[in-house]
Formats: structure tokens, C-alpha cells, sequence
């Protein structure tokens, strides 16, 4: 889980006891320590480079001055962290050359650099000052409060002390309720200052942030969002698989046992022929379970990877095919997930609507793509409408950044082709991604007839 943001912290009812209101001061304190010193480098620069700008010297204490808001930006990033645990990007690139001047140049051009520069002098000249009477107000009252009876004691000689300036105390009840009353305040001013530091924050993040950079930032966390459904998705689709083959399918078989076994005891009519019935009912019911478990995830997929996984779609189809496949291992989980359904759904358009005399599945790793083709002799027409399941197909393999492409013109061949990023050396899903042997280059043709 993410840690909480100040914003959500100032609403719980445990925000005193926690450790934002002093996140809060230190936000706050730091930041009129860093724009104190800002102001006085923004001040030295432009008023050294002003003054030297004749002479060859000036030119890089002006230019110093134009990149100053560079660092802050960086620094302020950074003191970010202490208001809650989104972190903002560097929106800079790298520089295309190296050296100091490449990177003077890609710096010079880019809006980011003007954006921190005009933050710089915001903060220099109003954020930290206003920041200053924050937390001096906070610091004073409470500070001058709470110190009231010391006050007394080593500078009022015990007779009288002015509170404030505001009003005296004339023994020491009056101080010790002074300081009560500050000790009193002093969690009731937090939440000010929590909100002061939150609103902070946020300003500088709205100043710091930008568009590309925000755009981004979302393109990234809707794709992570993305991958998390589908994860969810297949470990839903495993469970299922587990429990139908391990009850359901289980059940099946004990009960087909029984019914076989009943027909050896009653063999004679009207009996023997009912149990006949029911058994070849419950072997029909665990023949199509079976079914279905393999179309919810094959057991083979996971334990031998996606080659022998097509292999067996292969053998299951009505119309023979040729499996080739160049693979020297296996590959991540959900790369083989997904090229497995995808060649499924081609295999059953193959045999329900192509009308073709035979099919062939080639697969290879191609410029750090996985690439699977199914062909097909028949007499084309696909695409995708009419519910024909290449869509999802599509679907399911655009989550993986991947694409999908028909070529289907009429009287065919129809060549279904899908391309899925797997950069090599990648990281390989579960215990399910354990290596095979390499095989040689080119795998031995398979053919289903």
C-alpha cells in the first residue's frame, strides 16, 4: 500500500499523534532556509553578471542565473517527499552530445528550464517570506507563551512579565497559566500549518509538474493499472482451473467408477441398461469438464511452455497442421498466455469458417518480439466482426503492447499474424518460467494429420 499524503492525514482523527505536524514544520522550516539562500545567489548573480556583462566574464554569471532554477527544482523535488510519497520526474532529457555546452544548449531550449527559472524567483521573493511568517507566528506565539514562567524567573525577577507585549503577568500562576495556554494552542495550530504546508506542496508541484511530463506520468500508471487487471484476471482463471480439475473433475470420475462398477452388479434390464445410460452420461459430462479446463488454461502451458502447448491445440484440431517453432526456452508467463489464446482462436476460425485442407503455425523470436503466424488455405473472408473472437484476441494482446494483424482477402489464404514485445534476458513470470534446454535452431516441423 502507498503511504498516505498530508491532505489524508489532516483529515484522520490521529493526525496529532502521527508524524505530519512535525513533517509539516520541517517542510515549511526548510524551505525558509532554502529560499533565504536562493534569494541571496539570484541577488549576487544578476547583480555580478550586470555588472561584469561588458567584459567576457558577465556572460556566464548571467547564464549561471538563467540555470540557477535547475538545482532548486532538483532540491525541491526532493523536500516533496516529506508532504506525501508521489515523486515528481526530472522533466529534462539527456543531452544528444556530451560536454558542458551540449548540455547548456538542450538545457536553453527547454521549457522545463524557464519554468524552474520563474519558480526560482517566486520563491525567492514571495513563497519563503510568506512561509517565514507562517511558521515565525506559530513559533513566536507559542514559543513566548509556553516560555512565560522561565521568563519570570531570569528576567522579571520573579515580579512581572510582559506576555507578548501584549499584557502582563504579575506572579507565577499568571505565567504557568500563560504556558498552558501555549501548550493548549500549539496542537490546535498544527492543523493550520499542515494545511499551509499541504497547499505549499501542492503549488509547487503545479509549478514543477509539467504537461508532458503529467501525461506521462498517467500513460504509465494506466498501463500499470492495465497489467494489474489482467494479472487478476489469470490468476482468477487459474483458480478456476484448479478448482474444476481438482473437485468437479474429480467428483466426475468417482462417480463415472461407481456407475461402471453398478453395471457389473446389475447387468439384467431395466436396471442395467438405465446405469448404461447415466454412465455414459457422466463420461460425456467429464469428457467436456475436461474441455473446459483446457480452455480456461492447459496444464501443458504451464508446465512445458507455449511450444508444446500450440503442439497440443494442434492435435486437437480437425484441420491438419504444420507447428513450427523457433524458441530456445521459455518465455514470460503472460507472453506465452496470451500467444497461446491468440493461436486457439485462430486454430477454431480455421475449423469452423476457413473451409481449409490444412493450417500451419510458425513462431520465432524476431528483433526482441515474439512472432506467431497461422496460414491457412481456405477461402478468407475474416475479420473483425460478427463476434468472431478476433477481437479479443486483439485485446488481450494490446495490454502486452502487442498486434495483431488479418490478412484475409476473398478466396484467401488467410494469414493471422501476432507480434508481442519479449525483449530477451527479460524477467521470467513464477516457477512456471524455468528454462528448458536449448533446442536447435530450427525445430523439427510437427504435422497433425
Amino acid at each position: 500500500m502507498h503511504s498516505p499524503s498530508l491532505w489524508q492525514a489532516l483529515r484522520a482523527p490521529r493526525y496529532l499523534l502521527g508524524r505530519w505536524p512535525w513533517r509539516s514544520a520541517a517542510y515549511l522550516l526548510s524551505g525558509v532556509l532554502v529560499g533565504a539562500a536562493t534569494l541571496v545567489s539570484l541577488l549576487l548573480l544578476a547583480v555580478a553578471g550586470g555588472a561584469l556583462a561588458v567584459v567576457l566574464i558577465g556572460l556566464p554569471l548571467l547564464l549561471m542565473f538563467v540555470l540557477a532554477g535547475i538545482p532548486l527544482a532538483a532540491l525541491e523535488r526532493r523536500r516533496l517527499r516529506l508532504i506525501g510519497p508521489a515523486v515528481l520526474s526530472d522533466p529534462h532529457r539527456e543531452p544528444d552530445g556530451t560536454g558542458l555546452a551540449a548540455w547548456v544548449r538542450v538545457r536553453l531550449k527547454e521549457p522545463a528550464t524557464w519554468r524552474e527559472l520563474g519558480y526560482a524567483l517566486l520563491f525567492a521573493f514571495v513563497l519563503w517570506p510568506l512561509e517565514a511568517l507562517v511558521v515565525g507566528t506559530v513559533l513566536v506565539v507559542c514559543g513566548g507563551l509556553l516560555a512565560t514562567p522561565v521568563v519570570l524567573a531570569t528576567v522579571g525577577g520573579g515580579e512581572e512579565v510582559r506576555v507578548l507585549k501584549i499584557w502582563l503577568a504579575h506572579s507565577y500562576p499568571q505565567a504557568f497559566a500563560a504556558a498552558l495556554a501555549g501548550a493548549l494552542l500549539l496542537p490546535v495550530l498544527a492543523y493550520p500549518l499542515g494545511v499551509v504546508a499541504a497547499g505549499r506542496a501542492a503549488l509547487t508541484r503545479q509549478l514543477l509538474l509539467s504537461r508532458e511530463a503529467a501525461v506521462d506520468s498517467r500513460i504509465q500508471e494506466l498501463g500499470r493499472s492495465r497489467m494489474r487487471l489482467v494479472d487478476a484476471f489469470e490468476a482468477e482463471r487459474r483458480r478456476i482451473e484448479r478448482d474444476l480439475h481438482d473437485g468437479a473433475q474429480q467428483r466426475l470420475v468417482a462417480l463415472s467408477m461407481t456407475l461402471g462398477l453398478a453395471r457389473l452388479e446389475n447387468p439384467g434390464e431395466p436396471l442395467g441398461g438405465l446405469l448404461a445410460k447415466a454412465h455414459d452420461e457422466a463420461g460425456t459430462a467429464l469428457v467436456e469438464i475436461r474441455e473446459l479446463i483446457r480452455g480456461i488454461h492447459p496444464q501443458v502451458l504451464t508446465d512445458r511452455g507455449l511450444k508444446d502447448a500450440v503442439e497440443d491445440v494442434a492435435d486437437r484440431s480437425t484441420v491438419p497442421v504444420d507447428v513450427r517453432f523457433e524458441l530456445s526456452g521459455r518465455l514470460p508467463e503472460p507472453v506465452e498466455t496470451a500467444a497461446y489464446f491468440a493461436v486457439s482462436e485462430a486454430l477454431a476460425n480455421v475449423a469452423k469458417h476457413s473451409g481449409a485442407d490444412r493450417a500451419e503455425v510458425r513462431g520465432e523470436i524476431a528483433g526482441g518480439e515474439l512472432v506467431v503466424e497461422v496460414r491457412d488455405d481456405g477461402a478468407g473472408g475474416a475479420d473483425f466482426s460478427g463476434g468472431s473472437g478476433l477481437q479479443g484476441v486483439a485485446d488481450r494482446i494490446s495490454v502486452l503492447d502487442g498486434h495483431l494483424r488479418v490478412s484475409s482477402p476473398a478466396g484467401g489464404p488467410t494469414v493471422f499474424r501476432v507480434r508481442i514485445p519479449c525483449p530477451p534476458g527479460g524477467p521470467l513470470a513464477g516457477t512456471a518460467a524455468t528454462a528448458e534446454p536449448p533446442t536447435p535452431a530450427a525445430t523439427p516441423t510437427r504435422t497433425r494429420t
